[in-house]
């Protein structure tokens, strides 16, 4: 390798630690605990930019048939068990589970377990609630 080959690596390397990099976070989700006073859905806002949100959401009961009309959205279970419609399949998530939800697609969840369902759910692009359309069956 040339020396001005090396040269230019070796700046475009020192220039990435100048400020030039994605902000990163660690964040725990499992110490994170829902209010005791909610009675069916519980949500916290973890982030959210023009490109996607995050939330921690808590089901104690379920969340109706909807879909998103211009958003994906994936979720990760951390706790809890649940029934759960995507489209025209029905299937059990529990911790560990991720699942893809495309746009326009029907979904909904019904908690199985004598605990809340808690799950990381992340929207693309940026969720405003505007876009939530729910289905009557």
């Amino acid at each position: 390798m040339s020396a001005f080959v090396r040269l230019t690596v070796l700046l475009c390397l020192s220039f990435t630690g100048l400020g030039l990099k994605a902000q990163t976070d660690v964040w725990d989700g499992a110490k994170r605990t829902a209010p005791q006073d909610y009675d069916n859905i519980h949500v916290e806002r973890i982030h959210s930019d023009e490109r996607s949100s995050t939330f921690l959401i808590w089901v104690k009961k379920e969340v109706k048939l909807h879909k998103h009309e211009y958003h994906t959205e994936t979720i990760v279970v951390l706790e809890g068990k649940a029934i759960m419609q995507i489209g025209d399949e029905t299937r059990t998530i529990s911790k560990g589970d991720l699942i893809l939800i495309p746009v326009n697609t029907p979904h909904s969840v019904r908690t199985l377990s004598g605990k809340a369902l808690k799950v990381v759910s992340v929207q693309a692009p940026e969720f405003k609630g505007q876009d939530r359309v729910w289905i009557d069956k």
